[in-house]
């Protein structure tokens, strides 16, 4: 069967193009009607009418220029005419009493009006051991600030351990295990043992501490800035009960 019409004529071929075009110009239209300005008319003769006027202009007052008079001239002070004195006239002298006092003249003080004023003594407080500058020094012990204090730490715990009664907490009836005393006591400015207080589980134990710690030996005392002071001192003690 043949065909009637021309293939390249057939206009479903440039049916893609005429759609571009198609949407192309609509693009165009819509862009121009949005584009596009309008101006409303209003009416000309209900516009105002707009009158001109002169700059405010502002009167700057004349100022009179007048002759200024120099001041009177004031009349000359008068000088005082200086007396010349004549070598022949006579000068009065006047005489100055010496105030010094002669080696042989007695001076004699009235003791009554003094007032004697006793001297308060400064008081320093306890220092801890710590913190003092010189340690207590237990007797033995020698070396330097930093030694003395680990000699006297060593030498109180021996002294206790050898002085303590092991079997008094049996008898007291603690239980077995590791027990804690705490003691705090102080050196005085003369180097002996004070106010020793302890804390322990008994108050036998603590009894005891305290008699222990009391029978210290006089010791060395403490210095602060050179002076003898109060140094406090603690020390946990631990010992087991078996």
């Amino acid at each position: 069967m043949e065909v009637k019409k021309n293939p390249k004529k057939q206009l479903e071929n440039f049916s893609k193009i005429f759609f571009q075009i198609g949407l192309v110009l609509t693009l165009f239209i819509i862009y121009t009607l949005i584009e596009h300005k309008t101006y409303e008319k209003n009416d000309l003769k209900t516009l105002g009418t707009t009158n001109m006027v002169d700059e405010m202009q502002e009167d700057i007052p004349i100022i009179e220029m007048k002759d200024i008079k120099p001041p009177p001239k004031s009349a000359p002070t008068l000088v005082e005419k200086i007396k010349v004195v004549e070598d022949e006239m006579k000068v009065e002298e006047t005489i100055i009493e010496s105030t010094e006092t002669d080696e042989g003249d007695a001076i004699i003080i009235n003791t009554e009006d003094i007032v004697e004023v006793e001297e308060v003594e400064e008081v320093i407080e306890d220092i801890p051991f710590i913190l003092i500058e010189n340690v207590p020094v237990y007797p033995g012990c020698k070396g330097n600030n930093k030694e003395l204090k680990d000699c006297f730490t060593k030498k109180i715990t021996e002294y206790f351990g050898s002085k303590f009664d092991v079997n008094l907490a049996t008898e007291i009836g603690l239980t077995e295990g590791k027990k804690r005393i705490f003691v705090v006591f102080r050196i005085d400015k003369k180097g002996k043992v004070t106010d020793v207080k302890a804390r322990a589980p008994h108050r036998r134990l603590e009894t005891e501490v305290v008699s222990i710690i009391s029978s210290l030996p006089k010791m060395i005392p403490g210095k602060q800035r050179g002076r003898a002071v109060g140094v406090s001192y603690s020390i946990p003690i631990t010992f087991e009960v078996r």
